[in-house]
């Protein structure tokens, strides 16, 4: 699986944001299959992966927790409540602008087996510009509205103005 043209291409987009991503043998079971974050950088375990497109929803996950907590995650010093419903949201939405950049299809990260069952309304909420989420995305600077990238001149979500947060 980690030959597909879809993960090649997602692994040289995250070596390129400077997310870092580790192939190792998983043990334990993960939340997502074949998936693990851990201390500043995703853990793949390809012989497990089942949706490759989980790698983006993972590195969401990654990109929009502060560079401080990022370095916590997987320890005892990460707050239990992480991610929060809000970091679940945004790490959707980062994954959507993701897939959109990286040209790839919404199922590929929104397949039917995953986000309780709401891929297809998350699919068609995206499509028709309605980005959930989107205030708290762009408070974290990391993007901008329409209304907000029409004032200052630049391009808008699904256009990133930076891929991590600081």
């Amino acid at each position: 699986m980690k030959e597909t043209p879809e993960v090649i291409k997602i692994l040289h987009f995250l070596n390129e944001i400077h997310i870092n991503v580790i192939e190792k043998k998983l043990e334990d079971a993960t939340f997502l299959p074949g998936l693990a974050i851990a201390s500043n950088c995703i853990e793949i375990d390809f012989d497990k992966l089942l949706y490759p497109g989980d790698i983006l929803h993972e590195a969401g996950h990654l990109a929009v927790t502060t560079s401080e907590e990022r370095l916590l995650i997987g320890t005892d010093s990460m707050p239990n409540e992480w991610p929060s419903p809000g970091d679940e949201i945004v790490s959707m939405l980062w994954s959507y602008a993701a897939l959109r950049h990286l040209e790839l299809p919404a199922e590929f990260v929104f397949h039917p087996n995953g986000y309780k069952n709401d891929s297809f309304w998350l699919i068609e909420n995206y499509t028709n510009e309605i980005y959930i989420g989107l205030p708290l995305l762009e408070w974290m600077g990391l993007t901008l509205s329409k209304e907000r990238a029409s004032q200052q001149d630049e391009k808008p979500f699904p256009t990133m103005i930076k891929w991590l947060r600081d």
